[in-house]
């Protein structure tokens, strides 16, 4: 019987716990902070990155992983007797997907093993369809069963942002067709989607606590009539808000219609794109 490792990002703000003891691989992405490059997640934490942010001299940047970092751990896990999925952060965000094809090129006779999934999302949004993923293949799934899998789990996932300022979209390039409320409309806190696999803006408000209602209010609307849910609240150095709007989402469904929920913090190279204070719902809805 083969064996399926799940290669992802991590752009997935993956909380540890959640996916502990999984046959998961999680590719870092760069965050460049005062001309010094950070693995995300593994060089630099949340914590710090935050604490760095308020004081440092310039906008951090962020860049993608190598094909050559891709190739090595892809040649490792083949020849561990692993076939391999690779689940990434949407290609409209990011060119993590295209270092990721250029590795599995270089696996040559091998790359028949290796399966690209482009989530068309990032967070948990893309963490969701790799969770699925991973414990497919913990049952004994083939590569192409987990593909599936991971596939049909893209269609039913989504995430929603609030940002208190948007100004890090904006100076990140990642605001999409939100770009229309930067300037006269700055003061207004908008309520993104990932639609299509880009940043758009779906809504906007005039306080950050109503935008967090009214992003409340969408998210349960997207996912009524298909239950089970699974829900991440993701925040960006803002845990009391997040835990209380966990607590205000939990309110609005019965123990039986939500399959999981958790707190994940949004990832230094994610938080370089929606700044402090930013709050999130990524979720999974009726599988």
């Amino acid at each position: 019987m083969s064996k399926v490792a799940i290669v992802t990002d991590s752009t997935a703000c993956f909380p540890a716990d959640v996916i502990k003891g999984y046959p998961m691989h999680i590719v870092p992405l760069q965050v460049i902070m005062d001309d010094k490059s950070y693995q995300d997640g593994i060089d630099i934490q949340p914590t710090e990155f935050y604490t760095r942010l308020a004081t440092t001299k310039s906008m951090p940047s962020t860049s993608q992983p190598t094909p050559g970092y891709f190739a090595e751990l892809y040649k490792k896990l083949l020849d561990e007797g692993y076939d391999i999925l690779s689940v990434h952060i949407s290609s409209r965000l990011s060119g993590t997907l295209d270092s990721a094809a250029q590795a599995r090129e270089m696996m040559k006779t091998a790359k028949n093993r290796i399966a690209l999934v482009d989530t068309m999302g990032t967070a948990m949004a893309m963490g969701f369809p790799a969770i699925i993923a991973a414990r497919a293949a913990m049952q004994g799934a083939t590569l192409e069963e987990c593909r599936i899998q991971a596939e049909k789990s893209i269609s039913l996932s989504s995430l929603f942002v609030v940002v208190p300022t948007l100004e890090f979209l904006h100076r990140g390039g990642r605001i999409g067709g939100a770009a229309a409320f930067v300037g006269s409309m700055l003061n207004l806190k908008p309520i993104i989607k990932i639609i299509e696999g880009k940043l758009e803006s779906v809504d906007k408000v005039r306080t950050f606590s109503k935008a967090v209602e009214q992003m409340t209010d969408l998210f349960i609307k997207d996912v009524e009539n298909r239950l089970p849910v699974r829900i991440c609240v993701h925040h960006a150095n803002n845990p009391d808000e997040a835990r209380t709007l966990l607590e205000k989402i939990r309110t609005r469904f019965s123990t039986s219609e939500v399959a999981e929920a958790f707190i994940a913090d949004v990832s230094p190279v994610i938080g370089t794109h929606v700044g402090p204070g930013s709050l999130g719902i990524a979720y999974l809805a009726g599988m």
